[in-house]
């Protein structure tokens, strides 16, 4: 089912839900100076940048890269985050009969796009993570095989602590994901799920030029006004 087939979702758009998501975790956690919010690209650095705005934050971007399926990309086997971590569903994998040259394919090209994205968006230097709070946002999940590769890649940085906050998700991906992060935050829980762009009004693509546009907003001190 489509957004389309919703006469009203949820939210408006990814600034939309930003806000609302932001202002649950200030409600619920206030606000701390060791937080550090991370978006994932390229959907999830909008809403990242109304929760960093809302927690009065540093932004930062965390690429991770979906491994999908060969001929049904849409279908995760795992997923790799920067640093070269990779995570793997060996259910997915059997299912699909994938043999090991062809993951080893697909990771390698993932991690090409990886790289690129790091150097378009200025991320090639990783943020301080040691004792922070790091809040990384999506604008949705579904399995939640790259959130939980983004959340294991974080966890290197023996940070204090790692808290998902999502707008919508299925509760079983909550449930699973409250096994690796300290914290799930998920507005929405629907069942059944559908899809993350079911429960949005307006689910364009982002581009890279957003997210750079965003990022490069949010540099310096954090306020409540990130514009220049």
């Amino acid at each position: 089912m489509s957004a389309a087939s919703f006469a009203e979702a949820p939210f408006r758009d990814r600034v939309e839900a930003g806000i609302a998501l932001g202002e649950e975790l200030r409600r619920r956690r206030g606000r701390s100076a060791n937080d550090l919010v991370l978006g994932l690209p390229r959907g999830g650095v909008v809403v990242a940048a109304e929760v960093a705005r809302a927690l009065r934050a540093p932004l930062g971007v965390l690429v991770v890269r979906k491994l999908g399926v060969p001929g049904h990309e849409e279908l995760a086997f795992g997923a790799v985050a920067s640093g070269g971590l990779r995570v793997l569903d060996p259910r997915v994998i059997e299912a699909a009969g994938l043999d090991a040259a062809t993951i080893e394919a697909i990771t390698r090209r993932e991690l090409a796009e990886i790289a690129r994205r790091e150097r378009l968006y200025g991320a090639t230097t990783r943020p301080q993570l040691r004792g922070r709070n790091v809040i990384l946002v999506d604008d949705g999940l579904a399995t939640g095989s790259t959130m939980r590769a983004a959340v294991r890649a974080v966890r290197t940085g023996e940070p204090e602590r790692v808290i998902v906050a999502v707008p919508v998700a299925p509760p079983d991906t909550v449930a699973a994901l409250a096994q690796e992060a300290d914290e799930v935050v998920a507005l929405l829980t629907p069942e059944p799920f559908y899809a993350v762009g079911a429960w949005y009004s307006d689910f364009e693509q982002v581009s890279d030029h957003q997210v750079r546009e965003l990022l490069a907003r949010f540099q310096g001190p954090a306020s409540d006004d990130p514009n220049p």
